[in-house]
């Protein structure tokens, strides 16, 4: 690969649940002059996906439990809310105010449970909020099929979300869902420079893809929730983005993994 293409699908709207994302995503080939070839990465807004299955929680809705009322002063946040990001996590791991980092239900760790309220059309009096889709993997081959049933051209799709990182400062784009791509390559056993072979070089193959569609996309209003990636040589699979968690007993940033002595 010596070139890379990424375009920014022009003039998607913003959606309500039911939307059809697949025509979206054809209309907004036209649009651009271009038509679905194989191979194609369609790098996916989280959020455009989210909204797309209805993934919103009224928060006038929600009981707080007696957790999220004890733990919403010390994040100063909402106790409705702190309750929504419990009910979407497996665990809390550390919180300040501001932010909660959990493990959310599909393995991620994360902050807030990706539970967001930027970009979502909600009144005062009757806020909501809206959560990750509930299976990413699922979203993701669903939308792959139906853009290749339309255009008989054999895509891969990513839904992409943006995550701080541990040790550095901002946030960037990863992948939380994937269909029709390898996620990650494995490098071991191959010859760098020198020849000599790679001990534990695996590359995350969708997160770099994820992270370069968000430069298009953007966190604000620039409303460019698609980017086709054109030119990455990748190989096809089915595995999803699950692959992409570390084990806990491998993850030595939570509190449970081994320390030294």
């Amino acid at each position: 690969m010596t070139t890379l293409t990424l375009t920014a699908l022009p003039g998607i709207p913003l959606v309500e649940p039911g939307a059809d994302l697949a025509q979206l995503v054809m209309d907004a080939y036209g649009r651009a002059g271009l038509q679905p070839e194989d191979d194609d990465v369609l790098i996916v807004a989280q959020k455009i996906v989210s909204k797309v299955e209805g993934r919103y929680v009224y928060l006038n809705d929600v009981m707080p439990s007696a957790h999220a009322i004890e733990l919403a002063p010390k994040v100063q946040k909402d106790p409705r809310l702190v309750e929504v990001i419990l009910r979407e996590s497996n665990e809390v791991l550390r919180y300040r105010p501001g932010v909660l980092i959990v493990e959310h239900k599909l393995g991620i760790v994360n902050a807030n449970a990706g539970v967001d309220q930027s970009n979502i059309a909600s009144g005062d009096s009757h806020p909501r909020v809206l959560l990750l889709p509930v299976d990413p993997d699922a979203s993701a081959r669903g939308l792959r099929e139906a853009v290749g049933q339309r255009s008989g051209a054999v895509v891969a799709v990513i839904i992409n979300d943006s995550a701080g990182r541990a040790w550095r400062n901002g946030i960037i784009g990863y992948t939380i869902g994937c269909a029709g791509i390898e996620p990650i390559r494995n490098m071991v056993g191959q010859p760098d420079l020198f020849g000599r072979e790679l001990q534990i070089t695996e590359i995350a193959i969708v997160d770099e893809l994820a992270a370069a569609g968000s430069l298009l996309m953007g966190q604000a209003a620039e409303g460019a929730p698609v980017v086709l990636a054109r030119g990455m040589h990748f190989r096809r699979s089915d595995q999803g983005a699950r692959s992409l968690i570390r084990p806990k007993h491998q993850d030595l940033f939570r509190s449970s993994a081994p320390r030294p002595a």
